[in-house]
């Protein structure tokens, strides 16, 4: 795909354009850009749509299950006529009706320590919007494997956080970036977080911190204003408040500490051996 923006795309676009941080030459690495969404639920849903309407050229979606009807309260991507089609079918859909320009490549699959960093080292960067937290240290471990930055957000009921990961850099301090591993060190015990379909969500939760995802992962694409690489951005909802913490690296990470034990993803593989 030619970075060259065409005369309908220079229209599509011209309130991009007449922003000085982004301009011609910002539209251009967008077109250029190769963008993993991981899952296309409640965070992927706006994420996808507004990567799609923002003109990065080519979206790759990975997610194994179809969409029923109680995803419609917050999965905007998909809508009625779709219930039963594979979520990864009903988004290339619905980016083939915003943006004709937009290349989308589906995996209707899991991600999975066998494939993790083969389909990852695809694309420019990663925008985790999974649901569990096997799946997000294992998009966290390939990413920095595969020297990807990754674009993360969670949502609860009636809040949200999210972060950005370069922890296959090093910051101003000489030391690492930290990792999803250095904000999170353990996953929590099994059965002490409820799923969406226990807890509930307000459907325009998952909107914010999808789209707030999508606004992060153009700056890194573009390389305009603040990451959020070491920077936890909480959202309340309830609370209308938005709240930001700064975290740094965890020397005694097992990915990227001072002495790290993990080289590969086969510690993904020994753990899914333990749970089955």
């Amino acid at each position: 795909m030619s970075p060259m923006l065409t005369e309908d795309e220079i229209e599509r676009y011209k309130r991009h354009l007449v922003l000085k941080e982004i301009g011609g030459a910002g539209q251009q690495r967008l077109k250029a850009a190769r963008v993993l969404i991981v899952g296309a639920g409640g965070l992927g849903s706006p994420l996808l749509l507004y990567l799609a309407a923002a003109g990065v050229g080519a979206i790759g979606v990975i997610d194994d299950d179809r969409v029923s009807l109680d995803n419609l309260q917050r999965q905007i991507a998909h809508d009625t006529s779709n219930v039963g089609l594979s979520k990864t079918r009903s988004a290339a859909r619905a980016v083939a009706r915003l943006n004709p320009h937009v290349e989308v490549k589906p995996y209707t699959t899991r991600l999975m320590p066998e494939n993790a960093l083969e389909i990852i080292r695809n694309y420019d960067i990663v925008a985790d919007g999974s649901d569990n937290f096997a799946t997000r240290y294992l998009v966290n471990d390939a990413c920095y494997f595969a020297k990807v930055p990754l674009v993360f957000a969670a949502v609860g009921p009636f809040d949200g956080h999210i972060t950005t990961f370069r922890a296959f850099e090093e910051g101003a301090d000489g030391n690492p970036n930290p990792s999803y591993r250095c904000l999170f060190p353990d996953p929590p015990p099994p059965g002490t977080v409820p799923p969406c379909s226990e807890a509930g969500i307000l459907g325009a939760v998952a909107g914010v911190m999808g789209t707030l995802q999508a606004v992060e992962v153009i700056k890194e694409i573009v390389g305009i204003g603040e990451s959020l690489v070491g920077s936890l951005l909480i959202y309340d909802a309830l609370e209308t408040r938005f709240t930001k913490v700064t975290y740094g690296w965890d020397k005694d990470s097992p990915l990227n500490g001072a002495s790290p034990r993990f080289t590969d993803l086969s510690h993904h593989r020994k753990a899914a051996d333990l749970v089955t």
